[in-house]
């Protein structure tokens, strides 16, 4: 029974779809978060909303903000905030490469996906990105409307 508990929570994959429509990804990274109890349930419940999450650096340490993790049902006054900011768990290289990269002008680091490994950890996938003009909006869903073309006329 416990195995397909575990099963469960691995199905959790949030994903953050307005993040490729508004932003170009020039690198992506996948950090783990410092979490508190009713968080990682909240997580495991699929209760995430990544949409206006973004990272910061704060005294040389890189932490999310505005990942809205809705309050736990069974939780008592022990619940959590669902904005507060969360610490990410990177290495030394990884910090001081986006820390570095940030200082360019236009550049932010974003939120894109957010899943529970194998271990049952929750893992934050984020991205160093730019930002995208209009008419490269525009590019993006020709190539989006074309692709679903392709793939109606091979489906048949």
């Amino acid at each position: 029974m416990a195995t397909d508990a575990k099963k469960d929570y691995n199905n959790v994959n949030i994903k953050n779809r307005r993040a490729s429509f508004e932003y170009e990804f020039l690198d992506k990274y996948t950090a783990g978060m410092q979490l508190l109890g009713t968080e990682i349930k909240s997580i495991r419940e699929g209760k995430v909303n990544l949409e206006d999450a973004y990272c910061m650096f704060i005294n040389g340490e890189l932490w999310v903000r505005n990942l809205n993790i809705s309050e736990y049902k069974l939780g008592t006054h022990f619940n959590h905030e669902p904005k507060r900011d969360r610490k990410l768990l990177l290495n030394k290289k990884e910090l001081t490469k986006l820390q570095e990269k940030v200082k360019v002008k236009g550049l932010t680091i974003i939120t894109t996906q957010l899943f529970i490994n194998e271990k049952g950890r929750a893992k934050l996938n984020i991205a160093l990105a730019k930002g995208k003009k209009l008419h490269d909006k525009r590019d993006s869903i020709k190539q989006k409307d074309m692709q679903r073309e392709v793939d109606r006329v091979f489906k048949r």
